[in-house]
């Protein structure tokens, strides 16, 4: 294993649960069409692969047509907007995390399916003192994970190569972005998914809490 240089980080499921809020704003989004609600245990599997994703999981079968999971969206972002920040949190032991790699002078980036407005204002009100050294979400003229394109210009950015980052990530769209770019694929198995998915998904290392990440860090 090449020596770690650098961190990426996702953001949904591995910084920060979001999931209620984001089960919130689906939800009321979906009942202003009249359309059912999901679970907490629905939205963590829909969560993942970008927000028109999520919006086309939520919908019913038959309402999964381009026209409506556009209305939708537009719906569901809206309602976002409004309580974004309501019940999000970092997860227990993030920012000890993010403070002992920001002492070692390591740089971060975050890389994430969420949209890049919503992400950047996230992690600018949860991290504001963290120095990430770049925040990219979701833009329409970018592809999304599992596509490596964002892992891989973070890392030409930075001028460190990608063999010398770790990626740590809660799904197995973050597990298969790590190894398209050829980074050290770390599994957070507090997240969304749990320790199964990112096993199955070939995982390097899974770890159970944040503060770990310093261990292979410093390897």
């Amino acid at each position: 294993m090449s020596r770690i240089r650098a961190v990426l980080f996702d953001l949904d499921g591995t910084l920060l649960n979001t999931v209620e809020d984001i089960m919130d704003s689906c939800n009321a989004g979906l009942a202003s069409f009249g359309f059912p609600p999901h679970g907490l245990k629905e939205y963590n599997l829909f969560i993942g692969d970008g927000i028109e994703e999520l919006v086309r999981r939520a919908l019913p079968e038959d309402q999964r047509h381009d026209a409506m999971v556009s209305d939708c969206l537009a719906a569901v972002r809206a309602e976002y907007k409004k309580r974004w920040h309501d019940k999000t949190r970092p997860y227990e032991g993030v920012s000890e995390m993010l403070a002992g790699i920001s002492a070692m002078d390591m740089p971060m980036a975050i890389f994430s399916n969420k949209p890049h407005d919503f992400t950047e204002d996230t992690v600018n009100f949860y991290f504001p003192d963290v120095p990430f050294a770049f925040v990219l979400g979701a833009k329409d003229e970018n592809p999304k994970k599992p596509d490596p394109w964002g892992a891989l210009n973070i890392a030409e950015k930075l001028g460190i190569h990608p063999s010398d980052f770790a990626y740590l990530g809660d799904t197995h769209t973050d597990i298969e972005t790590a190894k398209a770019a050829s980074m050290l694929a770390v599994g957070a198995e507090w997240g969304f998914r749990g320790k199964e998915e990112l096993t199955d998904a070939g995982a390097d290392i899974i770890i159970s809490d944040p503060k770990d990440l310093l261990k292979i860090v410093i390897f």
